[in-house]
């Protein structure tokens, strides 16, 4: 007998099966434990297997509430596939072959955390189980709830020395893990729990995050182009680096966002980077330039993704940049990520004759006003193809967005470049 759970799933912390009925509250560890708990008392043996047919599912905070009522768990670090699992294989593989091959080889290896895995081709490094780790904090309610799943409390003082961390520009020599020790041991105290999870407040990104230190200020470095280098431990904290383009409406009144690119030269072993930026945009065949905005960074191919009205319906194209074969198609229609965090399993494909209309993002250059710029009617033709042309003639801002590893950023100065036919002329910022 085996229990499947399917929808959405968020790790350790956001848990699984979100509710779109009701706020889209979702399952937790801790009330699947209790719902495991209360039904084991009536029953006669474990489940077999507990599957997740969901997203990041696969961490070993899951592994330890399953292993008291099942004997093996089912779970995927990555995302999954919107279409889920394929039911009928695995049902017509265990109606052919209810005892599998192998069974000793499995046996032999029931004392260790994974017993098999697969691993896709975003993260081929994946090991079978993901443990929790605070690189985008979300304050003490997150950290609440990390304390009631997590499998060790000296695991659970690790992740409290990050945040911790977080908070004092990286400095964790005055750190005390005492005070999780005694909680841990004396769980029954909740209204001391709840004091101390309470004392950290929310940990909000800044923009400016004290991490990231210039060794070499952003400037235009001789050969022309435009960079900046890292201090050796300001390097440590960082965990990536993009660009942000900006479009200068006509009447110099708006900032148009084009979104991010991933077109710069990482120095990673010296921390220097600097940008590729050749002035050419993703676009559609009629020439319209695309907002667009990193997805995924994987091997071989780039995922994006792009604000679009389709048939007059916000919602989003699902771009894939094929960087190896050179090639830029649209996957399909993507409803993106929720407020929740949660990421759209389904695309849907696009059909001939159905209406794209570019979507940007804008804001007022002398006032706080943010809205909606709208591009021109597009109808798609049957061809997912998408060009890289030149950015249209005009002015436009470039500068560098530096994440750090606890989940806060730094945002450059710009720079201005116009765009004149295929020339491209850089300077300071006016």
């Amino acid at each position: 007998m085996g229990l499947i759970f399917w929808n959405h799933g968020g790790g350790s912390i956001s848990g699984v099966c979100f509710d779109e009925l009701r706020g889209s509250d979702s399952l937790s560890l801790t009330e699947i434990n209790s719902a495991l708990a209360a039904a084991s008392v009536s029953m006669t043996d474990k489940f077999e297997f507990i599957g997740f047919d969901a997203c990041l599912m696969g961490t070993v905070e899951t592994a330890n509430i399953l292993a008291t009522y099942s004997r093996y768990m089912y779970g995927s670090e990555e995302t999954e596939p919107g279409y889920g699992w394929d039911y009928t294989a695995i049902g017509d593989f265990l109606g052919e072959d209810p005892y599998a091959d192998g069974a000793d080889e499995v046996l032999s290896a029931i004392d260790k955390a994974v017993i098999y895995k697969r691993n896709g081709s975003d993260h081929s490094e994946a090991c079978g189980l993901s443990a929790y780790y605070p690189l985008q904090l979300q304050g003490s309610a997150e950290l609440e709830i990390f304390g009631d799943v997590a499998v060790s409390p000296y695991y659970l003082s690790f992740v409290d020395r990050t945040i911790y961390g977080s908070s004092t520009g990286g400095n964790t020599e005055d750190y005390d893990n005492s005070s999780i020790l005694d909680l841990w041991l004396s769980s029954d105290d909740t209204e001391d729990y709840d004091d101390y999870w309470d004392c950290y407040g929310d940990c909000e990104p800044t923009g400016e995050s004290p991490l990231i230190v210039f060794y070499d200020e952003p400037q235009f470095f001789e050969d022309g182009t435009f960079g900046f280098s890292l201090t050796d431990e300001s390097l440590e904290y960082t965990a990536g680096v993009q660009a942000n383009v900006y479009m200068i409406s006509e009447n110099m009144d708006d900032l148009i966002e084009l979104g991010v690119s991933v077109d710069i030269i990482p120095d990673w072993e010296n921390g220097i980077f600097t940008d590729n930026f050749d002035g050419y945009w993703f676009s559609l065949p009629d020439g319209q330039i695309l907002a667009v905005y990193v997805v995924e960074e994987c091997d071989g191919y780039d995922i994006y993704t792009s604000p679009v009205l389709i048939n007059g319906e916000e919602t989003n194209l699902r771009i894939i940049h094929d960087y190896e074969n050179d090639t830029v198609t649209i996957d399909g229609i993507w409803d993106g990520i929720d407020e929740n965090g949660m990421a759209a399993r389904n695309v849907y494909e696009l059909s001939e004759g159905d209406s794209i209309t570019p979507l940007y993002y804008a804001s007022a250059i002398d006032s706080d006003d943010e809205y909606y710029y709208y591009g021109d009617e597009y109808v798609f033709d049957g061809e997912p193809e998408i060009y890289f042309d030149l950015l249209y003639d005009g002015e436009y801002l470039y500068g560098f967005t530096i994440d750090d590893i606890f989940g806060d950023y730094f945002v450059t100065d710009f720079v201005n470049f116009t765009v004149d036919g295929k020339d491209i002329y850089y300077s300071e910022l006016s």
